[in-house]
C-alpha cells in the first residue's frame, strides 16, 4: 500500500468524522424546528459505542494504553508520560460533560413533573395527591422527594421543601413550582393554571438552548478538526516514510518542535473553546 493510499484512508476518516458531527447537529436542529426537542434524540453509533466504553469503567484511563502504543512505535517513554498527565485532564472534562448531561436530565424531569401535576389537578386530584403521583411517575423531585412529599401529605411547608429541592443543579424550575404552590395556597388562585404556564416557560427555555446548541455544533466540529490536524500530519508523514515520531522524540529539534507545538495546540483549543463559550453566553 503506497503513500497515496494511506493519505486517502486518512482523508476518508476525517470526512466520516465530520459527517457524523454535521449529521448530529442537523438532527438536533430538525428536532427543535419540528417542536420535538422534548423527545430524546436517537444516539448515533459512535455515541452508543462511547456509552459501552463508559459502562466498563473510567474511560480516561484509556489514555495510558493509547499512549503506550505510541511509545512503543516511537521507542520513547515521552508519549507514556504525556498519557499519564492526560488522565486527570480528560477525567475532569468527562466529569464536566456527565454533570451537564445529568443537569439536562434533571431539567427534563422537572418539566415532566409540572405537566404531570397539572394533569392530575385537572383530573380532580387534590394538590398533595397530585404531587405524590407526579413525583412517583417522573422523579422530578430528585433526592429530596421524601421531604417534599412528607410536607405535602402531613400539612408541612411545601414551598420551603421545594426551594431546598431546587438547589440541585438542573432543578431550578422547582422554584417556580414553589411560588405557584405558595400563591395557590395563599390566595386560592388556580395551581393548575400556574403550573401550566410554568411548564410552557421551561419548555421554551429548553428549546431555545437546544436551538443554540444546534447552531454552535458547526463551531465545535471545527474545534475538533483543528485538534486532530497534528495527528493527521503525523499519520501522513508516517505513510510517506518520513518517520516523524523518531524525529519528534529522538532529536533536540524535534523535542523543541513537540513542546512548542503542544503549547500552541493547547492555546488554540482554549481560545477556540472560549470563543464558542462566549457565543453560548451571548445566546443565553
Amino acid at each position: 500500500m503506497g503513500p497515496a493510499a494511506y493519505a486517502a484512508m486518512v482523508c476518508a476518516g476525517l470526512a466520516a468524522w465530520l459527517l457524523v458531527g454535521w449529521e448530529h447537529g442537523l438532527r438536533r436542529a430538525r428536532l427543535v424546528v419540528a417542536g420535538g426537542a422534548a423527545q430524546e434524540a436517537r444516539p448515533a453509533p459512535w455515541e452508543r459505542l462511547w456509552e459501552a466504553v463508559r459502562a466498563r469503567g473510567r474511560p480516561e484511563w484509556w489514555c495510558v494504553p493509547a499512549a503506550g502504543v505510541v511509545a512503543v512505535l516511537g521507542e520513547s517513554v515521552i508519549p507514556l508520560a504525556l498519557g499519564a498527565v492526560a488522565v486527570p485532564v480528560v477525567g475532569r472534562r468527562l466529569r464536566e460533560r456527565e454533570s451537564g448531561r445529568e443537569r439536562e436530565r434533571r431539567e427534563e424531569r422537572v418539566i415532566a413533573l409540572c405537566g404531570a401535576v397539572t394533569g392530575e389537578l385537572r383530573a380532580g386530584s387534590q394538590p398533595g395527591r397530585a404531587l405524590f403521583v407526579a413525583a412517583a411517575d417522573t422523579g422530578g423531585l430528585g433526592e429530596t422527594e421524601a421531604e417534599v412529599l412528607a410536607a405535602a401529605r402531613f400539612g408541612g411547608d411545601v414551598p420551603t421543601a421545594l426551594h431546598r429541592a431546587a438547589r440541585e443543579p438542573g432543578a431550578e424550575g422547582l422554584i417556580g413550582v414553589a411560588v405557584c404552590w405558595q400563591v395557590a395556597v395563599g390566595s386560592g388562585a388556580g395551581l393548575a393554571a400556574g403550573l401550566d404556564r410554568l411548564e410552557a416557560a421551561l419548555r421554551a427555555e429548553r428549546d431555545r438552548r437546544e436551538l443554540l446548541r444546534a447552531r454552535l455544533s458547526g463551531a465545535w466540529s471545527t474545534v475538533g478538526l483543528l485538534a486532530l490536524l497534528p495527528v493527521v500530519g503525523v499519520l501522513i508523514g508516517s505513510a510517506m516514510g518520513a518517520d516523524p515520531l523518531r524525529v519528534l522524540l529522538h532529536s533536540p529539534l524535534g523535542l523543541g518542535c513537540l513542546a512548542v507545538g503542544g503549547l500552541l495546540e493547547a492555546a488554540g483549543l482554549l481560545w477556540a473553546r472560549r470563543i464558542v463559550r462566549s457565543g453560548e453566553g451571548e445566546g443565553a
